[in-house]
């Protein structure tokens, strides 16, 4: 799959909390009605209609830079301009449109959990059960909707565009999308009629933001929308750090850092605690680049799993639990991936910087390729983030 088709088509990163609405998508030709429950083809885990994707793929944790809407949709064109930014690194789209829900206006994304999972918020991406509902073909909300539409987890509504399907509704999360009131996953937004490629999202950590604004404002034109969202990355206090000196907790002990909200108080608690001397920005490009660009959905050809890629195997040696987690070590969730990452890392010598960093990073995915990319996506988020 070429570079361009991957931008296109997929959705990935860790905070999105913005002040665009969705509704300036309003006047589409599409319309959600949420109903009492009637006639209508049933689609989510009730309908027998074949095991649906548990959600469980998270594969990639991607810093947003950009946040962009287009309410007619992206043309193929824009989709060709935005991929050839210089310094671009990660774009993907996703659909919508501005609808009603009891005919009251309500914003609804068409998406692709795994990918979405790995552009919001660090507590929503690790709620595994959300995710799995939204893969199955169950409708989810975001909180505010959920309370003012009164809706009930394991209830059927119709919802209604292209067509009038009746749909288990799932759960609702906090996920940062300011003016989005419903999601689907990719099979339910075609059923819907939603506008494709309506709202996208951005990283380009080596380009300075004022330039990105520019270029990509004149490819959307003046219809076009844009919120930044790279300095909304930068934690508003900076997690304990132990004195270098310090030993790294063994598996079990727990981080001596304060639960991390944010992915960038992740990476670097997880490095504070688990790898004193190895740099944060480190484990921010491993956990970028292990999906290869895209190239990994996740499972990755060799059976890798989770936001940092750890091999069954290799995680039943070095998976831990960390933060507060409790129960056995899960992959798939943040708050253990990535302090094990950097567990496993320390052992082999990260700490040390120069050839013993580029050693550790080899040890992690056998490629001198992926030594490279590493260390200058990390020299990109160094001099983004400081």
């Amino acid at each position: 799959m070429g570079r361009l088709q991957r931008i296109s088509s997929r959705l990935r990163s860790p905070a999105l909390s913005s002040a665009v609405a969705f509704g300036v998508v309003a006047g589409l030709v599409v319309g959600l009605v949420v109903q009492a429950q009637g006639p209508a083809l049933a689609i989510g885990r009730q309908s027998g209609s074949g095991t649906p994707d548990n959600g469980s793929s998270f594969h990639q944790i991607t810093l947003p830079d950009l946040l962009i809407v287009a309410p007619k949709g992206l043309g193929a064109g824009q989709i060709t301009k935005l991929g050839a930014i210089p310094g671009l690194r990660d774009m993907a789209t996703f659909d919508g449109a501005q609808l009603t829900v009891g005919g009251a206006p309500v914003s609804v994304l068409g998406v692709n959990p795994s990918t979405l999972r790995s552009w919001v918020p660090l507590r929503a991406a690790s709620d595994q059960a959300f995710w799995t509902a939204l893969a199955a073909g169950e409708f989810v909300a975001q909180t505010p909707a959920n309370v003012a539409l009164q809706l009930k987890a394991g209830a059927q509504y119709q919802l209604t565009g292209g067509a009038t399907v009746l749909v288990r509704y799932g759960l609702a999360a906090d996920l940062g999308l300011t003016g989005v009131d419903v999601l689907v996953n990719e099979s339910l937004s075609a059923r819907l009629g939603l506008v494709r490629r309506v709202v996208g999202l951005i990283s380009a950590p080596g380009v300075a933001i004022g330039t990105l604004q520019t270029e990509v404002t004149q490819i959307l034109g003046a219809s076009g929308r844009i919120e930044v969202l790279r300095a909304q990355q930068v934690p508003a206090t900076a997690p304990s750090s132990p004195a270098p000196s310090s030993p790294a907790p063994s598996a079990g002990t727990g981080a001596t850092s304060a639960r991390p909200t944010s992915y960038l108080q992740l990476f670097q608690a997880s490095a504070a605690d688990y790898c004193p001397g190895l740099s944060w920005t480190v484990l921010a490009a491993i956990a970028q680049i292990e999906s290869a660009d895209g190239q990994n959905d996740g499972p990755s050809s060799a059976g890798a799993l989770g936001p940092m890629q750890f091999l069954p195997s290799t995680w039943a040696v070095w998976g831990i639990d960390a933060f507060g987690e409790t129960g056995p070590p899960d992959v798939m969730d943040p708050y253990d991936a990535v302090p094990s990452a950097a567990r496993m890392l320390c052992a082999d010598g990260a700490a040390g910087g120069g050839t013993a960093l580029s050693d550790a990073i080899f040890d992690y995915n056998h490629a001198d390729w992926y030594v490279s990319e590493v260390l200058a996506l990390a020299a990109e988020y160094a001099a983004d983030y400081g």
